[in-house]
């Protein structure tokens, strides 16, 4: 454990940013896992809905640095790519 100050400070700011992170992260994969299972059950109307918000999600997490721009992207479009497959 940190003796000094200002690395006790530090330890626990980034115990404080680490949970955010996690909590954003999870929301995130809740609403990714939300829109393939909408699209599984074949409800489009409802997917298109839950598709902007991951959408919404994943670029809140892409802006806050917790994933990668291109991990974003490949993200948004799988799900694009599941929704329109549905209309086919």
């Amino acid at each position: 454990m940190a003796n000094i100050k200002s690395a006790i400070k530090r330890v626990e700011t980034n115990n404080k940013k680490r949970t955010n992170n996690v909590m954003q992260k999870s929301e995130m994969r809740s609403q990714i896992k939300r829109v393939e299972k909408l699209v599984e059950a074949n409800d489009k109307e409802n997917a298109i809905v839950a598709l902007k918000d991951a959408n919404k999600s994943i670029d809140k997490a892409v802006q806050k640095g917790i994933i990668h721009a291109n991990n974003g992207n490949r993200q948004k479009s799988r799900l694009a790519k599941k929704l329109n497959q549905l209309g086919a």
